[in-house]
């Protein structure tokens, strides 16, 4: 008869699965990751960065719908599956929204949508003879209604969430990768290693995080992967100092002292025994880092230099539709702000999560 395992990492997860808002929010990530990845594949407009506009229906209320005459281009492109499926399909038709239309023959009359009342104008298209002209109406619903240049919200906020998720993993790698290495430094060996190290993690800590990402963005210059890091060398501080006092009060017990005695060497030391057993504050101020990082990119892209357009960027989505609030439409800013606080408050849930199940004490 086979006994259930008391290991340490099968205790903190048995404790972590009786949490319910630790268990729901690591869906709700998981969730939001599949989303992130594959945002393409559920987005209603599926162009890249959703970025399909409709000048004429813009601002629209969530549930609108239209329909719309699809004209094929004579621009021949090649894109294939994999590429369309994670960066959105290279769009070369025209969207035309309209209220009425007839069809004589290859010929289609149509009105161009109007809103506020007004009368669009009448126009006609001669369609391919080889081509249905039935094929090129469809209806669309907008579920979330559209932005202020006529683009489907709900597809610009399920691309969106790609940056704020891939933010976080980026600027979390960064952060521990550089922060254990100069903690563990810093805490093992302490003396003038120690205090300068400190001395660097005080200078980096005492200027605040967004004034030194704006610069390193700066530095760097505006785009994608310059926030990534930008963000990523502003949060290593704080692990960095997590780590190094761990070190501190852990390098001392027995079974350190035990490992040098037995010579093994100082890399060894720290990286098979002294870091496995400090995981769990690691653990947390990553899940910590992450939400903050996700919280830093909103507010760069807010300011404009963030992700830049027409990258779909929660925060950017913010920035364009803010002034909406007072102007009886705020669900276009509401959104995707209620988007980043429900992703933030998953992350700091399961770090509050792993804290209690990593616990050893309790």
């Amino acid at each position: 008869m086979s006994t259930p395992s008391n290991s340490l990492s099968q205790l903190a997860l048995q404790k972590f699965k009786k949490n319910f808002w630790g268990v729901f929010s690591l869906c709700f990530i998981i969730a939001v990751g599949i989303i992130a990845v594959f945002a393409y594949a559920f987005a209603p407009d599926n162009s890249q960065n959703a970025n399909q506009m409709h000048v004429s229906i813009a601002s629209k209320a969530p549930g609108f719908s239209t329909t719309m005459l699809v004209l094929p281009s004579q621009i021949e492109h090649h894109q294939n599956f994999v590429d369309a499926l994670f960066f959105g399909e290279k769009n070369t038709t025209t969207e035309i929204p309209i209220t009425s239309y007839s069809m004589t023959g290859n010929t289609i009359h149509y009105m161009e949508y109007a809103s506020d009342g007004l009368i669009g104008l009448e126009k006609e298209v001669q369609v391919d003879p080889t081509m249905d002209p039935h094929s090129l109406i469809r209806e669309q619903r907008f579920l979330l209604g559209t932005d202020k240049y006529g683009r489907d919200l709900l597809s610009r906020v399920l691309v969106g969430a790609r940056i704020s998720f891939s933010i976080g993993f980026v600027a979390v790698f960064i952060s521990l990768v550089i922060g254990v290495f100069m903690g563990s430094i810093s805490g093992y060996f302490g003396g003038k290693i120690d205090a300068f190290i400190m001395w660097i993690i005080n200078v980096t800590w005492s200027i605040p995080t967004l004034l030194l990402v704006i610069a390193i963005t700066l530095a760097l210059g505006k785009g994608f992967w310059q926030v990534f890091i930008a963000v990523g060398l502003t949060m290593w501080v704080e692990v960095a100092r997590v780590v190094r006092g761990q070190i501190i009060s852990v390098k001392e017990n027995q079974y350190v002292t035990a490992a040098k005695a037995l010579g093994f060497s100082n890399f060894r030391i720290i990286t098979k025994h002294i870091l496995p057993n400090i995981l769990a504050p690691i653990i947390v101020i990553s899940a910590a880092n992450f939400a903050a990082a996700i919280l830093v990119e909103s507010g760069l892209s807010f300011l404009g230099i963030g992700a830049q357009p027409p990258m779909a960027s929660w925060g950017a989505m913010i920035k364009d539709h803010y002034n909406y609030i007072i102007l009886g439409k705020p669900y276009l800013a509401i959104i995707p702000g209620l988007c980043i606080m429900f992703l933030v408050m998953a992350f700091m849930l399961v770090g509050n999560a792993l804290r209690d199940a990593l616990d050893v004490k309790a």
